[in-house]
Formats: C-alpha cells, sequence, structure tokens
C-alpha cells in the first residue's frame, strides 16, 4: 500500500481510482487489518490504495469528518463515491462489503 507524501498528492489521487485508508500507528484496531489489507488490494486492481496518516494529515480528515480510524474515503474520477467512517473497529469482511457495494 502507498503511503500519502504530501496533501497536493491527496488532491491528486483524488482524481483517479483512489481508496483512502486513514490510519495511525499507534491505533490498534488498524493493526488488526493490516494483515489482510493486501488480499483486498488485489481483489480491487482497479484502484489504487493509499494510506494516510491520521497524525500527520489532521487537516484533511478534518476536513472530511474522520475522527475514528481506521476509516476509508473513496474517489473515481475527482468524486467522493464512498465513505466508510467511524471509530468501530472493521472486519475486512466490512471492508470488502463496502469496497463490493461501490461497483
Amino acid at each position: 500500500m502507498n503511503k500519502l507524501e504530501n496533501e497536493a498528492q491527496f488532491e491528486e489521487l483524488k482524481g483517479s481510482q483512489t481508496v483512502f485508508l486513514f490510519t495511525a500507528d499507534w491505533c490498534p484496531d488498524c493493526k488488526i487489518i493490516e494483515p489482510d489489507l493486501p488480499q483486498l488490494e488485489e481483489k480491487y486492481q482497479s484502484y489504487t490504495f493509499v494510506s494516510v496518516d491520521r497524525d500527520k494529515y489532521l487537516d484533511i480528515c478534518i476536513e472530511h469528518g474522520i475522527m475514528g480510524i481506521p476509516s476509508f474515503l473513496v474517489y473515481k474520477d475527482g468524486a467522493q463515491i464512498g465513505s466508510y467512517i467511524g471509530k468501530e473497529r472493521k472486519s475486512i469482511e466490512q471492508i470488502d462489503s463496502f469496497l463490493a457495494s461501490l461497483n
């Protein structure tokens, strides 16, 4: 999974098919899903998956209403087509169902 390098890159990636995963190094729920994320990247190859460090990019999180992690925003051609936001623990099956619902 790619890591967001700067805010300009975030804006650029919104123009393509991108799944943004908002996470943090200290987040235990993020660590639980981390080993299974490559499976989702393989299954949804039309998307670029990008990890966004919540602490480093707090302004982006505030702008998009992301207070809990892990959370997901999905963009296609410059428009947000889906969000899975919340502080609750998410299973890989729930994330898969969310991504499948976007196609």
